[in-house]
């Protein structure tokens, strides 16, 4: 199938009335499991594929092992896969050299992150607007590569910064909607822990909700039923796979 093809059916997936659940791969074998299980698409897990790599983080796994992963991923399934794009790998200038990279790759869609990857330190995001020239760079190189239908997840993590949690919650949701505005299929706030938190997105936020399941922090708050019920339009299952090839 023509990855243009599997792009739109991906976001097809994404907009359809039923929430899509999206397992994480960390390598062929796993994405082969994921799709003969029945799910309809695939999650790269950048994360997953660094712990597998036996790489500390996944700044250490880098962007040449994690194009590559992806697109042994693809190769392995007739489903759509979407890539875990990190931060770009870089800033705006460097973005559309790293989504040519996924779009031949053979990625339907790919997750691109507002916090800063690569430094030492306390983890941070960028400033918004430093976020929205990435998402903007990466729509025209989408189109520039051929495959204007490339689904492009815009995350952020500035739900996790500070300690004022309302306060990270009212930040997520403008720099969600920023992201979306700025060419973004779906926005992807990771760290909610709680139904009343999702309830809150989805009210807050002009186009579809992506949310992290089966986290340590909300492993027992967020079943898959009431994400379901609440409309939430994407869900990521990032850890089950690798967590349970470790067990």
């Amino acid at each position: 199938m023509d990855t243009s093809v599997k792009s739109r059916r991906l976001r097809e997936l994404i907009l359809a009335p039923e929430t899509l659940i999206m397992p994480d791969a960390f390598d062929p074998l796993s994405a082969r499991v994921i799709e003969r299980l029945g799910f309809p698409a695939v999650q790269c897990s950048g994360f997953s594929m660094a712990l597998a790599a036996m790489r500390p983080t996944e700044a250490d796994l880098g962007l040449e092992a994690n194009v590559a992963l992806t697109h042994a991923i693809a190769a392995a399934v007739q489903v759509p896969v979407m890539a875990d794009g990190e931060d770009g790998f870089g800033d705006a200038a460097g973005v559309p050299a790293t989504v040519r990279a996924y779009v031949a790759a053979g990625a339907a869609g790919v997750n691109l992150e507002d916090q800063v990857l690569a430094q030492p330190g306390p983890k941070r995001v960028v400033p918004c607007e430093e976020m929205v020239a990435k998402l903007k760079a990466a729509r025209a190189a989408a189109r520039n590569a051929g495959n204007a239908d490339l689904v492009i997840n815009g995350r952020t993590d500035a739900l996790t910064m500070g300690t004022d949690r309302q306060a990270g919650l009212r930040e997520a949701a403008a720099r969600a909607n920023a992201y979306l505005a700025a060419g973004a299929d779906l926005a992807f706030v990771v760290g909610v822990t709680s139904m009343e938190e999702v309830r809150y997105l989805l009210q807050e936020l002009k186009g579809p909700l992506s949310i992290a399941a089966g986290m340590p922090y909300n492993l027992r708050s967020l079943p898959l039923a009431d994400l379901r019920a609440a409309g939430v339009a994407r869900v990521s299952l990032p850890v089950v796979a690798v967590l349970a090839a470790l067990t």
